[in-house]
């Protein structure tokens, strides 16, 4: 049924509107991206059932994948369009997103960084020192599934499954998640495996952990905040970033890349937006499948 609502408002934009079809495909984008919310916490009768109380918890949700104020700026206006039409069709008495507000731009958000900022990232590292290599692995695997920096520090080699395209990590709770590992990052880390990690004498108890210091331990999640700050700034980029921007960027650049907004969830293993165990468990060729359609730096 909500179909037949995204398809009338696609029509309204395009017969009375007379948008580009770039912005009907965004606010259809925009529509779409609260209907799988919807969906996924069973709120029922979308769209007309939408309250007030539901959207708040959307644009929560939404920000809690990291996405950018100017990006939660833009659905909102897309779901005001999408409740305008409704109300002018009288489908609705009441408009839910009256009383919506965008995010404040000033706010303290995370930086998230652009395709092209990681791509110069990446470039900025010395590949001829051993450490570039890591750091480089490091990064990519970051970048390629949103990983925590303590889910990094911490991966372990017998958790990473090469022929399948998948890492094992555990996070937040002591709970597993399967994530798919971007082509880009299985090259860079079997590069650092085979030309650096085999030369470091190893210490005991991190036989099994993959990224280790010059002296054969674990990296601390400090070293990984320096190592990202010096590339930073060696590029000259001005936002103040972190580990986890790398985990909001993978979000993000998913998201706004049109990925379903299960997998994403599925992927990020964010408790503040699993509250009850409705969710069916995703395949893992679907999750795969959505890492390589929508993932700049995965094999098309």
């Amino acid at each position: 049924m909500s179909n037949l609502y995204i398809n009338g408002f696609k029509s309204f934009l395009k017969l009375e509107k007379s948008l580009s079809p770039n912005s009907i495909e965004a606010y259809i984008d925009d529509v779409n991206k609260l209907a799988q919310y919807a969906e996924l916490h069973q709120l029922g009768n979308f769209p007309l059932g939408i309250t007030y109380n539901d959207l708040k918890q959307f644009i929560r949700w939404i920000n809690d994948l990291g996405l950018a104020a100017s990006t939660q700026t833009r659905i909102i206006s897309g779901l005001k369009g999408f409740y305008k039409y409704l109300l002018l069709e009288n489908l609705i008495h009441k408009d839910p997103t009256e009383l919506l507000e965008a995010p404040k731009l000033g706010r303290k958000l995370p930086d998230t960084l652009s395709v092209e900022d990681i791509d110069r990232l990446l470039a900025a590292i010395d590949l001829s020192f051993p450490e570039g290599v890591r750091n480089k692995a490091i990064i990519e695997t970051m970048y390629s599934s949103g990983l925590r920096v303590s889910e990094a520090v911490s991966l372990k080699i017998s958790n990473i499954f090469f022929d399948i395209g998948f890492v094992k990590v555990t996070g937040k709770g002591s709970k597993e998640r399967l994530i798919p590992l971007g082509s880009s990052a299985i090259k860079a880390i079997k590069i650092y495996q085979e030309n650096v990690r085999q030369k470091v004498k190893i210490k005991k108890d991190y036989e099994d952990i993959l990224f280790l210091n010059r002296r054969g331990a674990a990296l601390t999640r400090t070293m990984v905040f320096i190592i990202i700050k010096e590339l930073a700034q060696k590029i000259g980029l001005s936002k103040n970033i972190s580990p986890h921007t790398l985990r909001h960027s993978f979000a993000t650049h998913l998201v706004e890349g049109g990925a379903d907004l299960r997998a994403v969830q599925e992927m990020l293993g964010h408790e503040s937006i699993t509250t009850t165990e409705i969710y069916t468990h995703l395949d893992r060729e679907y999750l795969r499948d959505t890492i390589i359609q929508f993932h700049p730096r995965s094999a098309k």
